[in-house]
């Protein structure tokens, strides 16, 4: 997203979202539910005049396949009830951590989803590149995005000049959870620098605590948690304009400035004092899946999380996310103050390998307000729509995430990795991640990532 303007801090997160936006779109007319369009019965409350340009679909399907599994599947699939229930169609979801790899092994082998929710743009850039076959965005989807996102959001989806990815979800990375409670008996205070963070990690450290615990894993895209840590730090430490040269390789990955990232984030992640609570030494995080990497915070084994706003999902049934909850999360805080506190984001692109005309029809309906209003009342889901209000987000998390993306003040450095050539974001970056937590040296690392820049 095209921002400027160090924004200086953000608070924790229980701060109050106060951005009022206008919802367009979300039910259609007043006078009733009975305008429906596909012959289906209504769904989302009973109200079809929003698929009244969505016909002749009754009886056909699609296939949709994502990253997103269990249990962040359950309110996405919940979200493409109403579309499937107005129009007659039927859409077939799969999820897999293993989608990165997969996906271009399906293109290859000629056996492509009708659509895929895609987290790289890096990504959607070789599979148009090196397969030629992701098919354009129609012009009604792409007038819908033109109409309620940062003009930002286009350039993410468009390779060399042509646009063939339309915004899904939002999120922000910049996150550290803990828990309320156990900060408030121990007396520790939320951190508003990184000198800060440090003098608290050494403090529990002190009084006999492990502050931090992560995990790498995620099936074949495992590698990936560690890149966003480089990634926020470099936006701290190196600014936002060095970060953008470093993920277009105007600067080699292994830039003195990328190798201060890599150090600054192994004073955490690679020191035996402060990681890897409940879990293992510093080389378990290479094998904890990053669902569970902040689950040791809820039996006191640990203290912080770094991860994002999308992790709320994981803490499981019957644990409050709340400012005097079980966990929460604070903003992560700056390290040089000339760069103030930047925030780490990314988001899912939606593009399509076949041009049948209900492929095209729900690629569309995936990029109108009324669908990203849906999916935000399913719950655990920022979008950066601009007509979706603060207020229809179902927690302060998602709330205070959807806020900073919409704020044109703050410096919203997109996922490094996520932009990269997915040789390089997605394969050598994710790979040298395990390899550095693992034992690998920093100029090690780094060197072998730049060698497979294409």
């Amino acid at each position: 997203m095209a921002m400027s303007s160090a924004r200086k801090g953000w608070a924790a997160v229980g701060l109050a979202a106060s951005v009022s936006l206008v919802l367009a779109a979300c039910g259609g007319d007043d006078d009733g539910g009975d305008d429906n369009a596909g012959g289906g019965e209504t769904g989302g409350g009973g109200d079809c005049a929003f698929a009244e340009d969505f016909t002749d679909l009754d009886g056909t399907s699609v296939t949709v396949y994502s990253t997103i599994v269990a249990p962040e599947d359950a309110p996405l699939e919940a979200s493409f009830d109403a579309f499937e229930e107005c129009t007659g169609m039927t859409v077939v979801y799969e999820g897999s951590d293993e989608f990165e790899a997969q996906l271009p092994v399906r293109v290859q082998g000629g056996s492509p989803p009708d659509l895929a929710i895609i987290p790289q743009p890096g990504l959607l850039a070789t599979l148009v590149r090196d397969f030629d076959a992701v098919i354009p965005v129609p012009d009604e989807a792409r007038a819908n995005v033109e109409a309620s996102f940062d003009p930002a959001w286009v350039d993410y989806g468009t390779v060399d000049g042509t646009y063939y990815g339309t915004p899904f979800g939002a999120n922000v990375k910049s996150f550290v959870w803990y828990s309320p409670s156990a900060f408030e008996e121990a007396g520790y205070e939320i951190p508003e620098t990184w000198d800060d963070l440090i003098a608290l990690s050494d403090q529990i450290v002190a009084d006999g605590g492990m502050p931090w615990c992560a995990g790498f894993g995620s099936g074949d895209a495992t590698g990936w948690p560690g890149t966003d840590w480089v990634e926020e730090v470099m936006l701290r430490t190196a600014g936002i304009d060095v970060y953008r040269q470093w993920y277009n390789h105007e600067i080699p990955f292994n830039d003195p400035q990328v190798v201060e990232a890599f150090d600054t984030v192994a004073q955490i992640l690679k020191n035996d004092q402060y990681v890897n609570g409940g879990l293992g030494d510093v080389t378990s995080i290479a094998t904890t899946r990053f669902e569970d990497g902040g689950l040791p915070i809820l039996d006191g084994n640990c203290w912080m999380h770094r991860q994002a706003s999308f992790y709320q999902a994981n803490w499981g049934d019957g644990v409050e996310v709340a400012e005097d909850g079980d966990v929460y999360a604070f903003y992560l805080p700056g390290i040089n103050p000339e760069h103030g506190n930047p925030v780490l984001g990314g988001g899912e692109f939606v593009a399509a390998f076949a041009e049948r005309p209900e492929v095209q029809a729900f690629q569309t309906y995936l990029s109108t307000d009324h669908w990203h209003a849906e999916r935000a009342s399913k719950g655990n889901f920022v979008s950066a729509n601009r007509t979706v209000p603060v207020d229809a987000y179902d927690s302060p998390v998602n709330q205070l995430s959807a806020e900073i993306i919409a704020d044109p003040e703050a410096v919203f450095g997109f996922d490094a990795s996520d932009l990269m050539p997915a040789e390089v974001g997605t394969v050598a970056f994710w790979t040298g991640m395990v390899n550095w937590i693992t034992g690998a040296e920093t100029q090690e690392t780094v060197d072998a990532i730049e060698d497979a820049w294409p």
